[in-house]
């Protein structure tokens, strides 16, 4: 009888280590990349109401997802010297940050970059006053 009993168990034993092992889990997909872009004034660095709409939006969608981490790269167009334009960019940047920081995403989630002149929307000579190229770029990932 033991003898049976112990023939039955090594069988179960035999037939579940054969059993091919389960693929571990597939890694979740990386977050989607959510972009917003924030237009001023010339030589403004203030929120219109149309720019504090969409700051609201990216704050909505910033506090929705997890450990979101937050981009705003300030931009200007090409008119006035080039010092002046990195400065401006980089107040246009931070009146952003503060903006979301207000509508509640955590300060620390958020990074501040300047671009000034250097890296134009639209494409300008010199001295050319571009609505476009006047901007924040929030990037949410």
């Amino acid at each position: 009888m033991i003898k049976k009993l112990l023939a039955v168990v090594a069988a179960a034993f035999l037939l579940g280590a054969c059993d091919e092992p389960e693929p571990p889990a597939a890694a979740p997909p990386p977050p989607p990349v959510k972009n917003f872009l924030v237009f001023f004034d010339f030589d403004k660095s203030t929120l219109t109401p149309r720019a504090m709409d969409i700051v609201k939006e990216a704050a909505a969608v910033a506090k929705s997802g997890q450990n979101a981490r937050l981009t705003c790269t300030g931009h200007t167009d090409t008119s006035g010297p080039a010092n002046y334009n990195m400065a401006l960019s980089l107040r246009r940047a931070n009146t952003v940050k503060a903006a979301l920081v207000r509508q509640g995403v955590p300060a620390d989630t958020i990074t501040v970059v300047g671009r000034g002149e250097t890296a134009l929307l639209v494409a300008t000579k010199d001295g050319v006053r571009e609505p476009q190229n006047r901007r924040v770029e929030i990037v949410i990932q």
